[in-house]
């Protein structure tokens, strides 16, 4: 089996955790993990399928990690020779790409990958990762996230907080629609 990145060189076997075995390269240090192994190892991993909300948001962690120098490049399915499709995991400094083969749907991770994966939790979760309902989830949470920040950064800390919790007072009031109209045209001139 051929590294889906250096295609000279032979993947070795090894482990990435306890229980599950990998094809590792001994020269890009990536790990290939056979479908019907990661699915062995995540059904002794996950009791329950959680939410999209109970997942962590990995660009609001603070994880130091700097990408493979190979993440970029384009991997084929050391099993089947597919492209392997990505799916960008993005922290607060970086963004990398674990990749999956859309036919036999190996998991391919370059070097430190799984770590991080383990480090938010996702680990045991990689197949979410590639479905739009998760992308779509990720952009949506970013944007908030950001927005939160920039009110943050705009007005410190302390207003802020105060602003988020009004925010969540009037969201669940049933006229908080008045109050922020009152809000609206205090600010209109």
């Amino acid at each position: 089996m051929r590294c889906p990145k250096d295609f000279d060189v032979t993947l070795e076997t090894g482990s990435l955790a306890e229980n599950l075995s990998a094809e590792c390269c001994p020269t890009c240090q990536g790990a290939w993990i056979d479908s019907e192994a990661y699915q062995a190892w995540q059904n002794n991993q996950v009791e329950l399928s959680p939410s999209l909300d109970d997942l962590p948001l990995p660009s609001a962690l603070d994880i130091n990690y700097r990408p493979s120098s190979v993440d970029g490049r384009a991997g084929l399915c050391p099993n089947c020779g597919h492209y392997l499709v990505r799916g960008r995991i993005n922290l607060r400094s970086t963004a990398f790409f674990v990749e999956r083969c859309p036919v036999c749907k190996g998991i391919w991770c370059d070097r430190g990958e799984w770590t991080v994966l383990e480090q938010l939790k996702l680990n045991s979760l990689i197949p979410v990762i590639f479905t739009e309902d998760w992308q779509t989830h990720v952009r949506i949470k970013e944007a908030e996230f950001r927005e939160k920040q920039a009110t943050i950064d705009k007005l410190g800390p302390d207003i802020a907080e105060k602003i988020f919790e009004l925010a969540v007072l009037l969201e669940e009031h049933p006229n908080g629609d008045f109050g922020v109209a009152y809000l609206m045209r205090r600010f209109e001139t």
